[in-house]
């Protein structure tokens, strides 16, 4: 009976300890698999109130002069253009995904997601750049 129950007491400890190693292993995995992105605006006016959804999270980049480059925000993934709330002189601003359907997820790395106005037909417009230089 007692090496039934030291086999039982072991068996217990040694499947805790693999589900612990499992689970920190996913934890790091979870840690690279991020995808960084900055905004850039490429219009004449300054942007205000920049919001991004990427799906893979929701960042605030808060306001951007003309022609400037705000901060990486990190994301836990993103797809090649995003849910982007913004003002311009007080006016709302969306470019709004209908779906994914059919894109693939950025590789981890860095981002740029560049916005641009047409005045003229008062929308915004996104293209997205790969960053290869790590600031």
């Amino acid at each position: 009976m007692k090496k039934l129950l030291l086999c039982l007491i072991a068996s217990l400890a040694l499947l805790h300890f693999s589900c612990s190693r499992d689970k920190a292993l996913d934890n790091d995995l979870e840690a690279n698999n991020e995808v960084q992105i900055r905004i850039k605006n490429a219009s004449l006016l300054p942007f205000q109130n920049i919001e991004v959804n990427t799906s893979g999270g929701i960042n605030n980049f808060g306001n951007l002069p003309d022609n400037q480059l705000s901060e990486y925000k990190t994301f836990n993934f993103a797809y090649p253009y995003s849910f982007v709330k913004l003002q311009i002189n007080g006016e709302p601003y969306i470019i709004e995904p209908t779906d994914y359907a059919g894109l693939n997820r950025l590789k981890n790395g860095k981002y740029t997601y560049e916005i641009s106005l047409d005045p003229e037909g008062n929308q915004i417009f996104m293209s997205l750049q790969k960053d290869d230089v790590i600031n």
